[in-house]
Order: C-alpha cells, then sequence, then structure tokens
C-alpha cells in the first residue's frame, strides 16, 4: 500500500474539506491514505487483516481491525469515508454496521470505482441518508450526504448457511462462496483422499469448507485455517461448529501469523485484492510453503488454469503435478523433498 488508488486520488481532490474533520475510514482500504490526509483526527475500521497490518503501523490504536465496528471507535467521529467493496452484501453490512453508530448529521463520502458498482449507494443508504453524486474522476464516484437517522444493525441478521453433502456451511457477507461451493473448490476437494493424516494448514479458508469436506473423512486431520477477511474467520468458526468439528481459526497475512510447520497446505488462492487484480498472495503462499511444510509434506492448491503458477512450483520446490484440471481451472501438488529444501 504505496501509491494511492484511483478512489484515494479522487479524495484528494477534496482534501481541504477534511482539515478540522474527525474522520472515519473503512471499507476496501486499499492504500495508507488514511495515515496521510490530513485531518484533526483519523480513525480505521477494516475487515481485512493486511489492510490492518499496513495502517496499524502508521496510525496503532487508531486502527482497528474486526468484523463489526465498535461504538468506541465510531461515536467520537463526525465524518465517515467509505470505500466501496465489489460485493454489494459486504457493503450493505459495513455501512449499516458504521451508520448504526455515527453520531446524527455526520458527514459521510462513499467513493468507488464506478465497475463496482458504487451508484448503488444512494439507493442503499436512503433510508438513513441522502447521498448526492459530487465529483467523478478517475473512473470513480464520489458521493456525499448526512446521516438524518441511524439504522439499526444486527450482525446476527446477516448469517447465512446452505446444505453441502451432510454438512452445514456459514456464510456472511464478503466471504468467497458465500452462496454455494465454487467450482474450483470442487475440484480440489475431488483430488482428497480418505484417511489423509497430520497437520492441515487450510489458507484463506473462507467459509471452511475444504477444511469442514477433508475432516469428513479424514478424521484423524488436526486443522488450522487462517484468511485475511474477519467475515471469514468468524464464518469458518461457525462452520466448524455447526459440523462438530475442531481446529484453529486465525487470522494471518498468508504466513504472518503462521507458526510450525504441517503436513499439508491447502488453499484455493485469490487473484484479485478488491477489484484490482493481484497474485501477490498466491505467490507468498508458494514460495514461503517450503519453511511451513515438514519433510515430505505438500502444497496443494487449485487456480485458474492461466495463471502462471507452474514455474513459481518448479522454482520452489524442483517440480510439481497436475492432480486434475478442466478448461479452467488446475489443481496443483508439490512435496518439499529434501532438495528442494537444501535450496531454501
Amino acid at each position: 500500500m504505496s501509491a494511492f488508488t484511483p478512489a484515494s486520488e479522487v479524495i484528494l481532490r477534496h482534501s481541504d474539506e477534511f482539515i478540522e474533520r474527525r474522520v472515519l475510514f473503512a471499507g476496501d482500504l486499499q492504500d495508507d491514505l488514511p495515515a496521510q490526509l490530513e485531518t484533526a483526527h483519523s480513525k480505521v475500521h477494516t475487515q481485512q487483516y493486511h489492510h490492518w497490518q499496513t495502517l496499524s503501523r502508521a496510525m496503532g490504536e487508531n486502527a482497528q481491525y474486526s468484523l463489526v465496528a465498535s461504538a468506541e471507535m465510531v461515536s467520537d467521529c463526525d465524518t465517515l469515508i467509505y470505500y466501496w467493496p465489489k460485493n454489494k452484501p459486504e457493503a450493505l453490512f459495513q455501512l449499516q454496521n458504521l451508520l448504526s453508530l455515527l453520531p446524527v448529521g455526520s458527514d459521510i463520502f462513499v467513493i468507488g470505482e464506478n465497475r463496482s458498482g458504487v451508484r448503488s449507494a444512494e439507493e442503499m443508504v436512503s433510508k438513513w441518508a441522502a447521498l448526492n453524486k459530487i465529483d467523478s474522476a478517475r473512473r470513480c464516484g464520489l458521493y456525499h450526504g448526512r446521516l438524518d437517522i441511524n439504522p439499526e444493525f444486527n450482525a446476527e441478521n446477516f448469517w447465512g448457511e446452505y446444505a453441502l453433502d451432510d454438512f452445514t456451511i456459514k456464510t456472511l457477507p464478503g466471504v468467497f462462496s458465500r452462496d454455494g461451493l465454487d467450482i474450483g473448490s470442487d475440484l480440489l476437494l475431488s483430488t482428497f483422499t480418505a484417511h489423509t493424516k497430520g497437520k492441515v494448514l487450510d489458507v484463506g479458508c473462507g467459509a471452511g469448507v475444504l477444511s469442514t469436506l477433508l475432516a469428513s473423512h479424514s478424521p484423524k486431520v488436526r486443522l488450522w485455517l487462517t484468511d485475511v477477511s474477519a467475515a471469514a474467520i468468524e464464518a469458518s468458526k461457525a462452520t466448524l461448529a455447526a459440523n462438530q468439528l475442531e481446529g484453529e481459526v486465525f487470522a494471518s497475512n498468508v504466513y504472518s501469523d503462521v507458526s510450525g510447520r504441517f503436513d499439508m497446505i491447502i488453499s484455493n488462492p485469490p487473484f484479485h485484492d478488491g477489484m484490482q487484480t493481484s497474485l501477490d498472495a498466491a505467490q507468498t503462499l508458494i514460495r514461503g510453503a517450503a519453511k511451513h511444510l515438514n519433510m515430505g509434506g505438500e502444497l496443494r492448491i487449485v487456480a485458474n488454469a492461466f495463471l502462471p503458477y507452474p514455474a513459481i512450483l518448479d522454482e520452489t520446490f524442483g517440480s510439481h503435478e497436475v492432480l486434475a484440471q478442466t478448461g479452467r481451472f488446475k489443481v496443483y501438488r508439490a512435496v518439499l523433498s529434501r532438495a528442494a529444501k537444501a535450496k531454501r
């Protein structure tokens, strides 16, 4: 998070507006503008752990990572700058949470790329504030209004679930595969065999689908699940509990908070960060795997077939194999050998 995004560049066009304001930044924060914009006071709430890691280094306790913003974090702010995410239900969850806590009369600024559907913000918050478009630049729209009434917010109302085989998958807005099993994860699951043993790390766990299905036919596995999304962390915890499974679930930016070694690392890694294409997480996942695998341990991931992961797998492990593939996806397996470890 160094260069400013187009959305932040639009905010900077109005920088004089915020000098004397107590600003809460929230939503799909992709850079460190909250730490740099001149204001009377700035705070950040984010559901993304990797964004919090960067912002907390500069802002300390004024940056908060959690599923739900706290009243203490929000109540002394008089302005919200909300970065619209690509997921509309996620935006509703976050905005309803934040607007339920902000003082009536607070100014609301919503900024987002046009392709993300930011124009939906006007209708979404119309019961609580009248938003009007005040700027359009860098393929982004900036909307402004004042909070007329606090909405009621109850996070429990946003939970969803679906059945997968004989299991219950619990979900929240913004969680990957919220409405059902995605094709890539289904292909990866097809490669699992019964009676897998040992320690398994599920990176980018989402709603906990991979771990739940793996444990269903391999009860001797021990599970660790990580994700950057606070919503995914809570969904995975709920999914394990709903299916009477045990596992340690915690926030981590790939391996940032992971310790120890594992017998298997599994993942359906993302190749987007918000609206932007990014292979950083997947590349970090592959290159760092050797430091977190036991000898003979394996990394097993599914990815879009066009992504350049085979070369990185071979560079890291010396070789790889394709366990399954369709026209769109491939499941890759790479095993940590002594030769590969010696290269590290």
